[in-house]
């Protein structure tokens, strides 16, 4: 049973994690020549390199203890490769708010249900709760934002990339309970997260090969590629992976939430951009569902499961 102290030092190592993150949208604007699906492949890929690097004494007494692990080990790379590609191509089909909400949003949905069915983990009533206020709040956020001054996206266009979003959830809700089934089993946090991402850079750098053309085409691409694979991937999952050790992999994608409300304070206050009243109660709803995950769940709702 995980203590408050422990719990709390894990929260407040996603919330961090969330605001590297959602600085990744501002930060790409400074280079629209770049290919959404480099910047995605490089920092992804880099940072899971960084990671090995960092954590190789981990990685040498770990990787047994992974390895007897396939299937667990094996979603979880596929999860970490395929979900840089979903998510920045739901972006470019469905627009950046459309795409990082769904993609976002979903995840502690599918991370629950993960839980719930594989793990056989109570889902707790306040969890419930702050999911739905979260959501809610998400969606508000993309309801208020000024579309005005933006290019239309077709129907089949925003389709398509809503589906990649929540294929984006669910592949970052799969890393997430991976990682967190291998610390479960003893594996630390830094070879789990290190080992997964590895992994996942030998499919993802390769591609580069096709979409990397522009990432060092000038002083500001390069800055901004190293910036997205150094502090929001290799920092910010370095600090994911240490929360994972405290709370639930469903509870850490909810947090996360937060990382499209960054993304939108930055958008404004930086980029320029403008919401409506509807976008700010949106900001609040999200807040509410930060603050109820910072509080000790009391009660547990259990869900039942037919089973065949």
């Amino acid at each position: 049973m995980e203590s408050h102290h422990g719990s709390f030092k894990g929260v407040m190592a996603i919330i961090v994690a969330s605001f590297l993150w959602g600085t990744t949208g501002t930060a790409a604007s400074y280079s629209p020549d770049v290919s959404s699906l480099a910047i995605g492949a490089f920092s992804m890929g880099i940072g899971g390199v960084l990671l090995v690097i960092t954590a190789r004494k981990m990685l040498l007494i770990d990787y047994k203890l992974m390895l007897e692990q396939p299937k667990i080990f094996l979603l979880g790379v596929a999860s970490v490769a395929i979900y840089p590609l979903a998510f920045y191509t739901s972006m470019r089909l469905s627009g950046v708010a459309i795409g990082t909400v769904v993609s976002i949003a979903t995840a502690p949905f599918f991370a629950a249900i993960l839980e719930r069915l594989i793990s056989k983990k109570d889902i707790s009533l306040q969890w419930m709760l702050s999911f739905v206020i979260g959501a809610i709040g998400i969606a508000l956020l993309t309801l208020g934002k000024d579309q005005s001054n933006n290019n239309a996206y077709s129907l089949n266009q925003q389709g398509v990339g809503i589906i990649l979003g929540c294929i984006a959830g669910l592949t970052y809700a799969g890393y997430s309970w991976s990682a967190k089934r291998l610390i479960e089993s003893g594996v630390h946090s830094k070879s789990s997260m290190s080992g997964l991402f590895g992994c996942a850079a030998l499919f993802l750098l390769p591609s580069l090969w096709f979409t990397g053309d522009n990432l060092f085409s000038s002083s500001t691409n390069a800055f901004v590629s190293l910036y997205m694979a150094i502090i929001p991937m290799f920092l910010g999952y370095l600090l994911f992976g240490f929360g994972l050790n405290y709370i639930d992999a469903s509870k850490a994608t909810l947090i996360t939430l937060i990382e499209p409300l960054v993304a939108t304070v930055l958008a404004i206050v930086i980029i320029g951009e403008k919401f409506k009243v509807i976008g700010w109660i949106g900001v609040a709803l999200v807040s509410l569902c930060l603050l109820m995950q910072t509080i000790k769940p009391q009660k547990k709702l259990r869900l039942a499961v037919k089973t065949i």
